[in-house]
């Protein structure tokens, strides 16, 4: 006959609790876990994007948000090989996420501009752009678009 478990709760199975008491917000284990999939513009909502498709970047990297969060004066942790796990592809780019401090140990907001993670998501996607990896790119692309740098017919 098979043991009944009905009458033991979850919580007797597993008393350590997933946040510990002693866990402050200045402890990595509860920053804020940011993944470029969330602001992908490639990317469904299926697949993990949470912002709107108009809002969204087109392929951001973990280097890329890291360097807007670190010059927004928030405290952060970059985990290079973590992978989303909604993520398809095992590429090296689309590997990574940021940790993101909001609270300080007496929770406390770090800074009043970051609220929630969906405040921080949306300063990335105004600030990316912004940056002169991607306007370099962007001028680029405009120039080969007006060179009419596609193959044309032969004739």
């Amino acid at each position: 006959m098979a043991a009944s478990y009905s009458s033991i709760t979850q919580r007797e199975r597993n008393p350590q609790p997933f946040f510990p008491n002693s866990a402050t917000h200045a402890d990595q284990c509860r920053f804020v876990c940011i993944y470029p999939a969330y602001i992908n513009s490639k990317k469904t909502r299926a697949q993990g994007r949470r912002v709107g498709k108009a809002k969204a970047i087109d392929n951001p990297t973990v280097n890329e948000i890291r360097d807007i969060l670190e010059n927004a004066g928030l405290t952060i942790v970059t985990e290079p090989n973590r992978l989303y796990c909604r993520e398809e592809s095992r590429e090296p780019q689309q590997r990574g996420r940021v940790r993101v401090q909001l609270k300080n140990a007496d929770n406390t907001l770090i800074k009043d501009q970051f609220k929630t993670k969906d405040d921080v998501l949306f300063y990335l996607v105004e600030m990316i752009p912004k940056l002169k990896t991607r306007t370099g790119n962007q001028q680029q692309q405009q120039q080969q678009s007006q060179q009419g740098g596609g193959k044309g017919k032969k004739r």
